[in-house]
């Protein structure tokens, strides 16, 4: 037992001086490290509630007095459109509002009313207000300023709503998060962890690709180390090493406030599910361009998850069934929402199972491929 301990501690020290002399794949951990660390803290660290709304009416308030509306007759008509935090932002023109909308910088969203709106209004003629939105604004907008000026017209004119808006009872479906939206950097902070795996899983590939390929592994097989110590010795190395970077970017990036011992194990596990793939692609490429094709393959389904979490709604089910979505996942809510083991165990299962699946895989590949040699 000892004399195979020492073996695969052998191997490791060889594969950290290798790591070590690798200017490349060392800048390139590093730079990850401080890159991603400093793209988190430069990310904004709130969420802007309100919508700001460009309104054109002109003397708007000297005109609602006179009809006799209350001064904020506008505000009332958008809350009572069933549209909550709308900011309303007063042009003196239409051709500034128009501007302004064209912009996109101050107001999402514009409603240019004509001067004789009001006096229309009240005298029960017909008039048109002119709806502006800018190329991305939210199409949830239209029908919501259209019956916020519905709601205005009724208001002003003193007249209730032609239909009565029966009471709703509300019922939300799994957990509302409505009251407590993620910040940029809550969503992006699983991306930035799992990059950095990413990369670890790149060097350990390029690792035992450039000893196979120069048959550094048939020099270590005729010491008495075996096959199987050879396996381990990698599999703890790549492993260690992805943890150590996971475990710093997350303590950069504040991912360790919450459950602490929920992210660790969440990490380790996609430490060893880096590892897995490192040895995966490590084993069938011969070549650097062939390992960069076979990551680049690996890449870009395992980040699936990570851009998922950037758009509102419930994932596919396909990009749930990805072997990244449980780590992305267990980040997420842990950091972003405050769970803990209780809420994220269901995601922690599939993640450990997706490691005993790939890390089987590459462990395989590369043993067999070391056995032709």
């Amino acid at each position: 037992m000892g004399g195979r301990a020492n073996a695969v501690a052998a191997i490791i020290a060889k594969d950290v001086r290798l790591f070590a002399r690798d200017r490349f794949y060392l800048f390139i951990s590093i730079l990850s490290l401080v890159f991603f660390g400093g793209l988190f803290w430069l990310l904004p660290a709130s969420v802007e509630a309100t919508a700001p709304i460009g309104v054109h009416l002109p003397d708007l308030e000297l005109l609602l007095e006179q009809r006799g509306a209350p001064p904020d007759a506008l505000d009332d008509g958008l809350d009572q459109a069933g549209e909550q935090g709308l900011e309303i932002v007063d042009y003196s023109s239409s051709r500034e509002l128009e501007r302004a909308v064209a912009d996109g910088e101050e107001v999402v969203a514009g409603l240019d009313f004509p001067a004789d709106f009001l006096d229309r209004v009240a005298g029960g003629q017909p008039t048109t207000v002119t709806l502006l939105l800018a190329g991305d604004a939210p199409e949830a907008l239209r029908p919501a300023l259209a019956g916020a000026v519905r709601e205005l017209a009724f208001t002003i004119a003193g007249e209730e709503p032609p239909v009565a808006v029966p009471e709703l009872e509300e019922m939300v479906l799994g957990v509302d998060r409505s009251d407590a939206p993620l910040t940029m950097r809550d969503q992006l902070r699983p991306m930035l962890v799992f990059l950095v795996l990413l990369m670890e899983m790149f060097a350990l590939a390029s690792l035992v690709a450039v000893e196979i390929a120069q048959r550094t592994v048939t020099a270590v097989l005729v010491t008495p180390a075996r096959i199987g110590d050879l396996l381990a010795a990698k599999t703890l190395f790549g492993a260690v090493l992805a943890f150590g970077q996971a475990l710093l970017i997350a303590l950069v990036t504040g991912a360790l406030g919450h459950a602490l011992g929920t992210v660790l194990l969440a990490l380790a596990l996609g430490a060893v599910l880096a590892t897995g793939f490192g040895l995966l692609a490590g084993a069938t490429g011969k070549d650097f361009i062939g390992i960069v094709f076979v990551s680049v393959v690996l890449f870009i389904p395992l980040m699936i998850p990570a851009f998922a979490v950037l758009f509102p709604g419930t994932p596919a089910l396909w990009i749930r069934a990805l072997p990244s979505y449980g780590l992305v996942e267990v980040l997420l809510r842990t950091s972003g929402h405050g769970d803990g083991l209780a809420e994220v165990w269901p995601h922690l299962a599939a993640l450990a199972a997706w490691c005993v699946a790939v890390f089987g895989a590459g462990t395989a590949v590369l043993h067999a491929r070391l056995r032709r040699m």
